[in-house]
């Protein structure tokens, strides 16, 4: 069916603030978020119903809500369960707005990359220039971002160039860990240390002793700290950190890079079955986003 211009407007707005209250709207309610005559809306809604695309909810808490085919009529696919994609307008989220889709338009264009969000929530808030992030989604945890070129209040739709899109595989980092662990031992000095980590081009190492369980970790970071100190005799014993960052072989590897962020380290010990067995480093996860 074609809707005018107004239905859509009164449908999308209805939409979006029946997600965000959680109930019926009431006219006013829609009128002013549209900036429109409270009486044009009420008028509208007799067609939209008649239409099968509202339904009235009587009482004093009633009002309007959106039936199924209302989301069919606005090509919008309407889920039971949904997850949210959070959109974000210069760098600040956006409360109530999720991306229901997003398209790329010029992917065959040698020069130019755009796309387009189609979005459940206000976007009425977003101006040519403004930087925009959605994602990540639930699934890829796809993270694209932007510079707004264009707004269609119509179909409640973000055109955009695209600067960055980031995404990280489904499969979880027993797939990308090593499980050929390079091992320090507790004696070892500070030179030995750092000749091994050069060699073998890592950044740090697990600590074990002589029954092969792993007491700690050392890192590059960890011996510039002990040389800095003028520790140039230090064993590795006296300088490793004993805070065992570990994730299961089944985490994810975005989850596993969320644990790189927060505790600021290079590099994780991977659980198989409860016993460190492998090591994820920072430089794993970048090979595979660059192959």
């Amino acid at each position: 069916m074609e809707l005018t211009p107004i239905q859509k407007d009164i449908l999308i707005a209805l939409i979006n603030l029946q997600r965000e209250k959680d109930r019926a709207v009431k006219g006013e309610e829609i009128a002013e978020l549209i900036s429109r005559n409270p009486g044009t809306v009420r008028n509208q809604m007799q067609s939209l119903k008649v239409l099968g695309l509202v339904e009235g909810v009587p009482g004093p808490k009633g009002g309007y809500k959106a039936t199924g085919e209302a989301y069919e009529a606005l090509s919008i696919t309407a889920m039971d369960h949904e997850a949210s994609v959070p959109i974000f307008k210069n760098d600040q989220l956006v409360d109530g707005a999720t991306v229901a889709e997003i398209s790329f338009t010029t992917v065959r264009h040698p020069d130019l990359c755009h796309g387009m969000l189609k979005v459940l929530g206000n976007i009425k808030g977003f101006e040519q220039g403004d930087l925009v992030q959605a994602g990540p989604t639930p699934v890829n945890k796809l993270v694209v971002r932007g510079e707004i070129v264009g707004r269609d209040d119509t179909q409640n739709t973000l055109v955009f160039s695209i600067n960055e899109m980031i995404s990280l595989p489904k499969k979880p980092v027993k797939n990308y860990a090593k499980t050929d662990m390079i091992s320090i031992g507790l004696n070892a000095t500070i030179q030995e240390t750092a000749r091994i980590l050069v060699d073998r081009s890592i950044h740090g190492a697990p600590v074990m002793d002589e029954d092969d369980t792993i007491l700690g970790v050392v890192t590059f970071t960890d011996i510039a700290d002990a040389v800095a100190s003028g520790k140039m005799t230090a064993k590795v014993k006296d300088i490793m950190t004993r805070d065992l960052i570990t994730v299961d072989s089944e985490t994810s590897l975005y989850d596993a890079v969320r644990v790189f962020d927060t505790h600021n380290i290079g590099f994780i010990l991977v659980l198989y079955d409860g016993a460190p067995k492998g090591v994820l480093s920072k430089k794993d996860v970048f090979h595979e986003l660059v192959t």
